[in-house]
């Protein structure tokens, strides 16, 4: 077990071809402990290079009500009027504290998805 840092992408590479013919590996032995270092050490390269924004709370609302098969009606209880709910479906309101707990414990939409750059205290 030769375990070297990932410092260019054809490093990286090659450790992903390493993990996926470890994929079986027994944990505890060897090849399991092999496994679990290459993995913590992609992990570490991808935060690096391919770091993921932060979600959008508009888009992330969005895409819970497609998932429950809600429309804007629905989400008057969680963010106030209809004209409330419109002005955050379009952006031009941000997200008060309150709305933000509302919808994290009404609709379950984690709060790290809720606050993001387009969330404002208020």
């Amino acid at each position: 077990m030769e375990i070297r840092p990932i410092k260019t992408e054809q490093d990286y590479e090659q450790a992903l071809a390493r993990i996926v013919s470890l994929m079986n590996a027994t944990p505890g032995t060897a090849e399991g402990d092999e496994l679990d270092v290459l993995a913590t050490l992609v992990e570490a390269f991808e935060d690096r290079h391919f770091p993921i924004e932060p979600a959008d709370p508009v888009a992330a609302i969005q895409f819970r009500m497609e998932q429950l098969g809600l429309n804007r009606k629905d989400l008057e209880v969680f963010l106030g009027s209809r004209h409330r709910v419109s002005e955050i479906l379009n952006r031009k309101r941000g997200l008060s504290i309150d709305m933000i707990r509302n919808l994290h414990v009404g609709l379950n939409i984690p709060l790290e998805n809720l606050i993001g750059e387009n969330a404002a205290s208020r």
